[in-house]
This record gives structure tokens, C-alpha cells and sequence, in this order.
């Protein structure tokens, strides 16, 4: 596959997910509605076990399973690992544009972070 043709794709995969999660933000339940937490946590002496971060079922979430049973989980990691890039870029760009500050830029990628996970794409 050509790598420019695969940058447009995912620059177009982008603009759909960042449109799509636009308009179904107002649908969506308010933040902590729809959380999965683990019921119980073990206790040692050493203070409690953390066994990783639990992402959030989001409205997109259905589709990220879809494509880690149909591209593999290392494929679908990939291509979200170059998704995440792109964004980062973007928002880069924009803070260049606007001149906001580096660590505006970095609040605003953690935000994306947030908001990602609270969509369902890091499940």
C-alpha cells in the first residue's frame, strides 16, 4: 500500500471519527455514567494492587472491537498508533497557528486523550 494513499485514508478516517464524535456528544451520557470499574481490589502489604487502567465503553467502542477481530490486535494497535500521531500533529499545528503555549498543547493532547477514551477508542 502507498503510504501517502494510507496518510489520506487515515487523515479521512480521522475527520469522520473527530465529525462523528461531535455530533454524538450531546447523546451521550454525562462523563461516569457508563463506567467500568473493578468491583474489588486486593490489599497487600505493600498497599493495593493497580492492575492497569480500564478504558471506558464509549459509542465507539463496538467498532474498535469489530476491527481488532477483523485486522488483529497488532494491526489495529498500529493503525491506531499512526491515527494518534496524526492528531498530535494537528494539534501541534493548530497551537503553532494560533500561538498557543507548549504546555496549552499539551493539555490539549492530554484532553484528546480524555475524550477518546470517554468515546470508546481505547478499549
Amino acid at each position: 500500500v502507498d503510504g501517502s494513499l494510507m496518510m489520506k485514508v487515515l487523515r479521512l478516517l480521522l475527520l469522520v471519527c473527530l465529525g462523528a464524535a461531535a455530533s454524538v456528544q450531546a447523546f451521550t451520557a454525562p462523563s461516569g455514567a457508563m463506567t467500568v470499574t473493578a468491583s474489588s481490589r486486593r490489599v497487600s502489604a505493600r498497599g493495593p494492587i493497580h492492575m492497569g487502567k480500564v478504558s471506558k465503553f464509549g459509542i465507539f467502542s463496538p467498532a474498535v472491537y469489530a476491527a481488532k477481530t477483523v485486522l488483529g490486535e497488532k494491526n489495529l494497535n498500529k493503525i491506531r498508533g499512526q491515527g494518534i500521531t496524526l492528531h498530535s500533529q494537528a494539534i501541534t499545528e493548530f497551537c503553532v497557528y494560533v500561538g498557543a503555549s507548549p504546555k496549552m498543547r499539551g493539555m490539549l493532547i492530554k484532553k484528546a486523550k480524555t475524550t477518546g477514551d470517554e468515546l470508546g477508542f481505547l478499549v
